[in-house]
């Protein structure tokens, strides 16, 4: 009887100690799961933490990589801009400079126009005192100059440039060689003619069947007839080089000697 019920109390008590223990077990398993929920709920956050970070830093780099951008921006606007001043300091110059030119306008427009007057005087006077070549094209050309400066529809400015266009053509005419086609009296008879013209240094002439030749002699204002034959080929050579029909060469013409001073 004792030792049945000593039986009893050990299997109580193991089965206490089991339920005991099963207990123990029960809470150290839930306290493991809240721990680990907890560890995975900081590598969570941390996680985020990290992504954020490296958000920012990604945004850092970007603005600083803006900043060096837009800082050398702003420099290049610096070099720029001061160079633009200078350029308007010298443009406000320039336009000082214009406006005090224009308060002179009138001024130079009333000197111009006397002044082309005069200079169309002066070439008309040379021109006839000049060796007669294309005598009729040059006095045409005068002739159209003096129109033309009465004329309210044409600018001062454009008046003295035709003048000075002309000026340049008479200049010209000394540097050039130049054959052309003309008429000439020769012992009452007048005779269609090749003009020979270099420069302003000979001018000559030879009939068209090239058997009769002169030169113009400026001092006497006249024609002066060549021997026959003596100057006959080397103005045939002349008009053909003028006519580009021969190439450049020298050319034995009589050429009137410089006067003594």
């Amino acid at each position: 009887m004792t030792m049945h019920r000593l039986n009893k109390s050990l299997i109580a008590a193991l089965v206490a100690a089991g339920t005991l223990t099963g207990a123990a077990a029960a809470v150290h398993a839930a306290s493991l799961d809240s721990v680990l929920q907890v560890a995975e709920s900081k590598n969570k956050a941390a996680r985020e933490s990290q992504l954020k970070i490296d958000r920012l830093a990604d945004e850092t780099r970007d603005l600083l990589t803006d900043y060096k951008t837009v800082t050398k921006q702003i420099d290049g606007l610096k070099v720029y801009n001061d160079r633009l001043q200078r350029q308007i300091d010298n443009q406000m110059i320039r336009i000082g400079e214009i406006d005090e030119a224009i308060d002179q306008v009138t001024v130079i427009s009333r000197q111009m126009l006397p002044l082309a007057i005069r200079m169309v005087d002066g070439l008309e006077t040379f021109v006839e005192l000049d060796v007669p070549f294309h005598m009729e094209e040059r006095m045409q050309r005068i002739a159209f100059l003096r129109a033309n400066l009465d004329r309210s529809d044409v600018s001062i400015a454009e008046k003295f440039r035709q003048v000075l266009e002309a000026y340049k053509i008479e200049n010209e005419y000394g540097r050039k060689i130049d054959a052309y086609k003309g008429s000439v009296d020769i012992d009452g008879v007048e005779r269609d003619v090749n003009f020979l013209r270099v420069g302003r240094v000979a001018f000559l002439y030879q009939t068209t069947d090239t058997e009769i030749s002169g030169a113009w002699d400026q001092e006497s204002r006249s024609w002066v007839p060549l021997e026959r034959g003596e100057y006959r080929n080397a103005i045939m050579k002349g008009l053909r080089i003028a006519r580009k029909e021969a190439s450049i060469d020298l050319m034995n013409l009589p050429v009137a000697a410089p006067e003594a001073e």
